[in-house]
């Protein structure tokens, strides 16, 4: 495999694989391994032993160890990791050394809201240009953007170089605005529309559904309780399912 430095490594220990291969559940770590090094190195921190890393992370250190290891970065035996460095290869790896400008299509509350976020700028990503097909909602200025029509799409991205696109729009309006940016060139979609998009092979899609978060912690809080209502001794705790088997104790009481 070709090996890459990373330009502002130079003269420094690690080589970063020119893109490796990694699994999708290792891509979704970086991030957090990313933020939590800025963090580190924003409170002086200039190395970080791997189980410090993983407890920052929120992530298993034989995980977090894996993980890295990919990256070509093993960490120094008794010293850690290099936190100026790590933050080098791993920006590298998921394209952050350079600004990717962004169009956000749908300006609504949840629109509106990502649209004034501060926290893209300093993650390497630029809002670049708004759009929305409500007449009401165009012309609008948020965090110094003017909100443009759906139509200008085409010659905005040309304009911009959109890369990404973020779909913020109602469910309906979802698929209808993917095609529009695929159309212009756009390859990559992170999708807060709850619907699934069809998009042809090559353009990733992200979906971030915040019911489906909230539904998956209801589940939590639904066992969480279930066990506190569990009986002091032993014997069977199992609850029957609407429209299915009644609990073992039930059935056994129904059969005698």
């Amino acid at each position: 495999m070709s090996q890459h430095r990373h330009p502002g490594a130079s003269g420094r220990a690690g080589v970063v694989p020119a893109l490796p291969d990694l699994p999708e559940a290792t891509v979704a770590r970086l991030p957090e391994y990313l933020r939590a090094l800025h963090n580190l190195a924003e409170t002086g921190h200039e190395t970080i032993s791997s189980e410090g890393l993983a407890s920052a992370a929120g992530v298993n250190s034989a995980k977090l160890r894996k993980d890295l290891s990919q990256l070509g970065s093993y960490g120094t035996r008794g010293v850690g990791y290099d936190v100026a460095l790590l933050i080098d290869q791993i920006e590298y790896v998921l394209g952050l050394t350079q600004r990717r400008a962004v169009a956000l299509v749908g300006v609504g509350n949840l629109g509106h809201a990502l649209a004034g976020y501060d926290g893209f700028a300093t993650r390497g990503f630029r809002i670049a240009a708004l759009f929305d097909a409500d007449p009401k909602r165009v012309g609008e200025e948020i965090s110094g953007l003017v909100v443009r029509h759906i139509d200008d799409l085409p010659r905005v991205a040309a304009e911009e170089a959109i890369a990404i696109g973020v779909i913020a729009t109602p469910a309906a309006a979802a698929q209808r605005v993917a095609d529009e940016l695929v159309a212009v060139g756009v390859t990559s979609i992170l999708n807060f529309a709850p619907c699934v998009l069809s998009v042809p092979d090559g353009v990733d899609v992200r979906k971030v559904d915040l019911a489906i978060e909230l539904q998956i912690l209801s589940f939590h809080e639904h066992r969480k309780a279930s066990l506190t209502r569990l009986p002091a001794t032993g014997g069977s705790t199992l609850t029957a399912l609407p429209g299915g088997l009644a609990a073992p104790d039930t059935q056994e009481a129904i059969g005698t």
